[in-house]
């Protein structure tokens, strides 16, 4: 590798930062040397011809791979991350330029404000867009609206010497207390804890507390954000959670924003730190129609309804937002202590809680609306995994956590289904050893099913139909009442005793 490879690369990095407006031309020199500093180099020699024509992240790959190779970082995802952070940051403005541009857009347009942050995250590569392109992403049809399928593969994997390596470190480091505190803005990294450098967070007052907004390094749909407490507290579902929620979209109407549920099993992966997610995105769950209305008689002015969701999903519509608010904490109490041990939902063993809610709100023009998607975390001897989460029959597709974004139609399904999934193509095609053990009774169902199949295409939008449905599974099986006979007479007996 040549130093003037190197700096023609520097150069190219600077160009492109230019003209996506991350800096001005008076900028230029100054970010050029602070990259060589960073790449320990002295000189600046660049040589025209290796000149690169790209986006910022490949020319960013280009010189990580540099580093590697001329023994200035060693060759580890963590090492180079760091990095890739430490770099991009030459070019971000410091927080309180970021905030002030931010609310200078926003008092024209908050949805001008937003769209400035989130392409400052991207062009920053905070965003890893580049990766988040290999993820695999398709829609599946079904009765309760097109569902979205994404198989994560933006992920990089740790190679084993950095699994070692962060065995043996000492874990006496606890700043960040974790990877959603607001202490990671700018932190640089460390192993066993992501390189921060290029993070910049939104000041979002809500109800008398600081919050802060940020998006998602890796995106599961457009403009997936994250709103975090100022304080490392664990997750609580209670009133203040769908006070802060509606708060929120009534300041960003252009948002949905939402909650994982709270506890073990039906909650997100993170429960440590008191956080939701949204964006700018209509997920299936916010098509969904109304199956049937129903009234509060405590809150005559609420529209009330239950969505037609395969989880058991109610929907509360209001123009004033505290009544929202009331009757959403109203719905909460009576299903915190409900039981209909008949249909094995029972509230709590001892003083241990099961009973929860996941929480999404949003507006639609002048009315706030919330869905309140009843959660219940229970475990036995048939389901130890969990009786409202993904029994096992379903787990050699997904058997993680129902999150929120799973919770309102999108899979996130694991990084293992793109190559166990050609196998189950290919067994289609007449392949019989191809097939995983852990899908071979699925595939062994299907080809009973489809028959011969003689071409790769039609394998291949089978397994992917197929796939819908099993996700479609996972969602039924995490609804506390299902969508039956017996199902139903549950439910109105629930929502009886909101009366």
């Amino acid at each position: 590798m040549t130093v003037e490879k190197v700096c023609s690369w520097v150069e190219s990095l600077v160009q492109q930062a230019g003209n996506v407006g991350m800096i001005a031309s008076e900028d230029r020199v100054y970010c050029r040397n602070q990259l060589l500093k960073q790449l320990g180099l002295e000189d600046f020699l660049p040589d025209a011809a290796e000149k690169l024509e790209a986006d910022i992240p490949h020319i960013l790959e280009k010189i990580i791979e540099a580093a590697v190779e001329m023994g200035k970082i060693e060759p580890m995802l963590e090492e180079k991350e760091q990095l890739q952070a430490s770099l991009m940051n030459i070019f971000v403005p410091q927080p309180s330029v970021v905030n002030h541009r931010f609310y200078e857009k926003y008092e024209k347009d908050p949805a001008e404000a937003t769209d400035y942050f989130y392409q400052l995250s991207r062009h920053s590569n905070y965003i890893h867009t580049k990766r988040i392109a290999k993820n695999i992403h398709y829609q599946t049809s079904s009765a309760y609206g097109n569902l979205d399928i994404t198989i994560n593969l933006s992920k990089p994997e740790k190679d084993p010497k950095e699994i070692e390596k962060e065995k043996q470190r000492k874990k006496d480091t606890s700043y960040p207390a974790c990877v959603l505190c607001m202490e990671n803005e700018g932190y640089g990294g460390r192993i066993g804890h992501p390189a921060r450098s290029n993070h910049r967070l939104i000041r979002v007052p809500l109800e008398r507390e600081r919050w802060y907004l940020q998006y998602s390094p890796y995106v599961y749909y457009n403009e997936h954000c994250i709103l975090l407490s100022e304080e490392h507290r664990d997750m609580k579902i209670q009133a203040a959670a769908f006070r802060r929620l509606l708060a929120f979209v009534e300041k960003y109407p252009h948002y949905f924003m939402g909650s994982n549920a709270d506890l073990p099993i039906v909650g997100g992966s993170i429960l440590s730190h008191d956080h939701y997610q949204g964006g700018r995105y209509t997920f299936a769950l916010a098509k969904a129609e109304e199956d049937f209305t129903f009234t509060l008689p405590k809150f005559p002015q609420v529209h009330a309804s239950v969505v037609k969701w395969p989880m058991t999903a109610l929907r509360l519509q209001a123009e004033d937002r505290q009544l929202l608010e009331n009757a959403s904490e109203h719905v909460r109490q009576i299903w915190m202590s409900y039981n209909d041990p008949a249909r094995e939902i029972i509230s709590h063993s001892g003083e241990v809680p099961h009973n929860t809610i996941t929480p999404i709100a949003r507006r639609r023009g002048e009315t706030f609306e919330i869905d309140l998607v009843l959660r219940n975390n229970r475990t036995n001897e048939e389901h130890p995994a969990g009786i409202f989460h993904p029994h096992e029959e379903v787990h050699h597709i997904k058997k993680e956590n129902i999150g929120l974004i799973e919770v309102m139609g999108l899979a996130v399904l694991p990084k293992r289904l793109e190559t166990e999934l050609k196998g189950v193509e290919r067994y289609l095609l007449g392949e019989t050893e191809a097939v995983e053990e852990i899908h071979r009774p699925w595939a062994e169902e299907l080809k009973g099913r489809y028959g011969e199949i003689n071409e790769a295409e039609k394998a291949a939008a089978a397994v992917k139909e197929e796939t819908g449905k099993k996700f479609l599974q996972v969602l039924e099986h995490a609804g506390v009442f299902k969508r039956t006979e017996d199902g139903l007479q549950g439910l109105r007996l629930f929502i009886d005793a909101l009366k």
